[in-house]
């Protein structure tokens, strides 16, 4: 299979219409038809339902759009790694940290005081991200390193090391019935009627269905707490610079969030393995 036809078959997969498909890729519709038709002939199998009411994937189009798009994301990753070297080279190297904002502040900000400190350290361009998006970064390359959080976070297919264990908090409105607690549990804070959880993106920028808030951000979230048209349970550390209106009160069984540092497998740089060092070091 061709890329060309990979990012074909992706945009059709993902539009479920051919018209619309054909317009995301710059293209006319029978070159993207006849090329579609063309991948279900040599693969030998149908990839897309035809109908009066619409496309729809078959389960060998399931399959092939998951392998598609991660195949896609490595081609990207290649080019985007392949041009920092060539930068490094040159004498201009740099490492790409990819973090979620508002999410261990304070962790970062000693990372990269003690990465700075070491001997031949390099910049260090600091992207900061939604919930999740630090994986992407990391598997398109636009990214060489990231701090992940688990539960939360996959870190299936990366190098790992952990660096911090903590446990997670209800944020609450200042003045909340709950908020004057000494601590809380899960089922109390989900069943909270006046202040649902947030709602947060899926990896496609898609919200799940429920009462709370579409939320995509850290300061966002914060603002609709302190409203009070929210609540959240985040780690223990997100109580560090709270602002005004809002409370934390630990939640004794909710899971322990793990902080770690992950990095593509196939690494090879120096800068890399410095600053994981420095990471490890703290």
């Amino acid at each position: 299979m061709e890329t060309r036809e990979l990012r074909y078959f992706v945009a059709v997969a993902e539009e479920l219409h051919f018209g619309r498909a054909a317009q995301r890729l710059g293209i006319a519709q029978p070159p993207l038809s006849r090329a579609i038709a063309g991948l279900e002939r040599r693969l030998g199998a149908p990839l897309l339902e035809r109908g009066s009411r619409g496309v729809a994937l078959t389960e060998s189009g399931t399959v092939l759009l998951r392998e598609a798009r991660a195949a896609l994301d490595a081609i990207e990753a290649a080019e985007r790694r392949t041009r920092r070297a060539a930068l490094a080279a040159t004498g201009r190297p740099a490492v790409l940290l990819a973090a979620k904002a508002g999410a261990s502040d304070e962790l970062l900000a000693k990372l990269l005081g003690v990465y700075a400190a070491e001997p031949g350290a390099v910049a260090v361009d600091v992207v900061l991200c939604g919930p999740g998006e630090q994986v992407t970064l990391l598997c398109t390359g636009r990214a060489d390193v990231a701090l992940l959080h688990r539960p939360f976070d996959d870190t299936a297919g990366f190098d790992t090391e952990d660096l911090h264990s903590e446990g997670q908090v209800a944020l609450l409105p200042a003045g909340h019935p709950l908020s004057t607690r000494s601590h809380l549990r899960l089922a109390e804070v989900t069943a909270i009627p006046d202040l649902p959880l947030p709602r947060w993106p899926r990896p496609d920028g898609t919200f799940p269905d429920g009462p709370g808030p579409q939320v995509r951000d850290h300061t966002q979230l914060t603002q609709l707490i302190a409203l009070g048209r929210a609540c959240a349970i985040v780690p223990e550390s997100g109580r560090t610079g709270l602002r005004s209106g809002l409370t934390a009160v630990p939640v004794t069984d909710a899971p322990r969030v793990t902080t770690v540092i992950a990095w593509p497998p196939h690494s090879r740089s120096t800068a890399v393995a410095e600053l994981v060092r420095a990471a490890t070091a703290l």
